[in-house]
């Protein structure tokens, strides 16, 4: 048996952009307009004071344009820490106070779960993670790029394929969106960074560019994190009797297998039988 993603599809990709900076606007705007899905890191404790007024449209947002702008996206938001420290540094009642303060004000704000998280500036440890999973968080990004398309083998070290700024990026979307898995095996593009960087490098072109290539095709899932990560999970919660002739799908998600050389849906509290 081999895990499909949903609707049997082999590649799915995600974005991630970091600190709920206003230049989120625009960026949501490409990626809904081409229907790419994604996450979006906050630092609840960095957001711009309701009062303050800007002298350019730069920097963190206010709450409440935050709200207005995430709840209803069809984007996932996530932890990014409180107030963006480097977790490595901390001791560990720090650490557990950067983790739980940005989930629950997170919570309050949007009215959602949060479980994911993308470590300020990419620094974390044994110690880090270690409270992470005591924390209940699923999954957090590294800025380790792998320039692959390897699917994770720790969640709490989830390496993204590239950043934005990686200059053979082109090359590299082009290569997954065209490049047939002859083994059927499952493949995952991850694209992160901070959505101000493309007003610092004047170079908004870079993502409206790979939003339009890469977005709209049949054979790719286009999916936030958490999405990926929920549906693994399913897979993994997969019952098989002895013979591996039933498959039973506890999960409440609808699951996708190939068997033999054959897909198959297995849907969400459903059973397969051979």
């Amino acid at each position: 048996m081999k895990m499909k993603l949903k609707d049997g599809k082999t590649k799915v990709l995600t974005l991630s952009y970091d600190d709920g900076v206003v230049q989120d606007i625009r960026l949501i705007e490409i990626m809904n307009k081409y229907g790419l899905k994604g996450t979006f890191n906050i630092n609840s404790g960095l957001y711009l004071p309701e009062d303050a007024v800007r002298d350019k449209f730069y920097g963190r947002m206010k709450l409440s344009e935050a709200k207005e702008l995430y709840i209803n996206s069809g984007q996932e938001i996530a932890i990014h820490s409180y107030s963006h420290p480097n977790l490595e540094k901390l001791d560990a009642d720090e650490i557990i106070y950067e983790i739980t303060e940005d989930r629950k004000a997170i919570e309050s704000q949007y009215g959602k779960i949060v479980r994911g998280m993308a470590y300020p500036y990419g620094a974390y440890n044994d110690v880090v993670i270690n409270i992470l999973e005591k924390c209940h968080i699923a999954y957090a990004r590294t800025s380790n790029s792998t320039f692959s398309f390897d699917f994770p083998e720790n969640w709490l070290q989830l390496h993204p394929t590239c950043s934005h700024n990686y200059e053979n990026l082109e090359e590299l979307i082009t290569k997954f969106v065209e490049t047939l898995n002859l083994d059927g095996d499952i493949e995952m593009f991850y694209l992160c960074g901070h959505s101000y960087e493309f007003d610092d490098n004047d170079n908004w072109d870079v993502i409206e560019k790979f939003a339009e290539y890469a977005g709209g095709h049949d054979h790719i899932w286009y999916a936030t994190n958490i999405e990926i990560y929920d549906y693994v999970k399913a897979y993994e919660r997969l019952h098989t009797s002895f013979d591996k002739m039933i498959i039973h799908n506890p999960s409440s998600i609808d699951v996708w297998v190939e068997v033999e050389g054959e897909v198959y849906c297995i849907k969400s509290g459903g059973m397969l039988s051979f």
